[in-house]
């Protein structure tokens, strides 16, 4: 699915690269060949995938703010991608319950700035716009959300999403309209994934950071949702399934454009607590847990998505099971710990993901 021929010299543009999907996907990019150019705020937390890593070392990095319009349309002009895609957010549901403004701001505006921008850039050819599978309005089903589901959102985090994937909508068939794909080339993609888990994410208020910074520690990792199931999902699984969907928005351009599904198998949809009770035991010794009530708001107690159209459409496939996933996450951190080059775990990571064909793996 992931074709190195087609990446090797391409110019993509990246909103969101010092975040950590966008980090990875720098280091997955960097090994296929592209010449990337980022523009994100600085890394949004310390430590951070992206510092650690040294990735300003392989990308073009620009480090500015998606809420200003004018500096987001210069950088992708200057930068003559043929490939745009769009990372950058406020992403936890728990500070967006405490700066729903901002969230809004960067959610919802940043990606009007983010279309205006491919609007002005004539290079552009594929787009992706990363949103969330908390776009949907949730009904707790215990069946997955397919693409053409209504949008809604609980919350100013996911209703914030579903206005991203309603303005890209509205871009779509107002300036990018498939019977006038001849005249402006362009092919709009949105992509929604389910909970991605990985070495090297060091946000607040997300289960996996916090074993990862409780068991360095030596803390007992503390859970508040013990019952919550999530789609857990290595995140080289999604970022799989945008290189694979950029790529067909620029081969075939409007064929693929519309909103795309990336979770887990149903089997691999777990509680919070199996989810780390497993990690414990992989961690081995010092990795321990234990749960407190949770009074901070309201969080989706089951949500899934079907990704038919994805396995049928694009041929993606989840690679890693959830316990596979685990096990990486624990290398990493041990990796961490023992203070190994982290690029190089991570793209060993990538490689073994990939296979034998390595990062560019059919």
């Amino acid at each position: 699915m992931i074709n190195r021929d087609f990446w090797r010299g391409r110019k993509v543009f990246i909103t969101g690269h010092t975040g950590f999907k966008g980090s990875w996907l720098c280091l997955w990019l960097r090994e296929l060949g592209a010449d990337i150019t980022g523009y994100a705020l600085d890394p949004p937390t310390a430590p951070s995938l992206f510092e650690l890593c040294n990735i300003n070392r392989h990308v073009r990095s620009i480090i500015d703010d998606v809420r200003d319009g004018d500096a987001l349309a210069c950088a992708m002009t200057a930068a003559a991608p043929e490939v745009a895609i769009h990372m950058a957010a406020q992403p936890l549901v728990r500070e967006a319950y405490a700066r729903p403004v901002e969230t809004y701001a960067v959610n919802v505006m940043g990606t009007v700035n983010f279309l205006e921008a491919v609007r002005r850039c004539g290079s552009v050819k594929a787009v992706v716009n990363v949103t969330s599978d908390k776009c949907y309005e949730n009904r707790e089903w215990v069946w997955g959300y397919r693409e053409d589901e209504p949008m809604g959102g609980y919350d100013p985090y996911s209703s914030s999403k579903a206005c991203s994937e309603l303005v890209t909508a509205a871009y779509r068939a107002s300036f990018f309209p498939f019977d006038m794909y001849k005249t402006h080339g362009v092919a709009i993609a949105t992509a929604r994934a389910g909970n991605v888990i990985g070495g090297g994410d060091w946000a607040g208020h997300r289960i996996i950071p916090d074993c990862i910074r409780a068991v360095v520690s030596g803390e007992r990792i503390v859970i508040r949702n013990p019952h919550s199931i999530r789609p857990w999902q290595h995140v080289l699984e999604p970022l799989s399934g945008y290189l694979g969907l950029a790529r067909r928005l620029y081969e075939q351009g409007t064929d693929f454009a519309g909103g795309w599904n990336f979770g887990p198998d149903d089997c691999d949809a777990k509680p919070v607590e199996w989810l780390v009770s497993t990690f414990c035991r992989k961690w081995g010794q010092g990795a321990s847990y234990r749960v407190e009530q949770d009074q901070r708001g309201h969080e989706a107690h089951y949500l899934k998505l079907d990704c038919s159209k994805a396995k049928a459409r694009l041929g993606w496939q989840p690679r890693w099971s959830l316990g596979k996933a685990l096990d990486t996450i624990v290398e990493w951190t041990k990796a961490y710990k023992g203070k190994e080059d982290l690029a190089e775990v991570c793209v060993r990571q990538i490689r073994e993901y990939c296979g034998a064909g390595g990062a560019g793996a059919a």
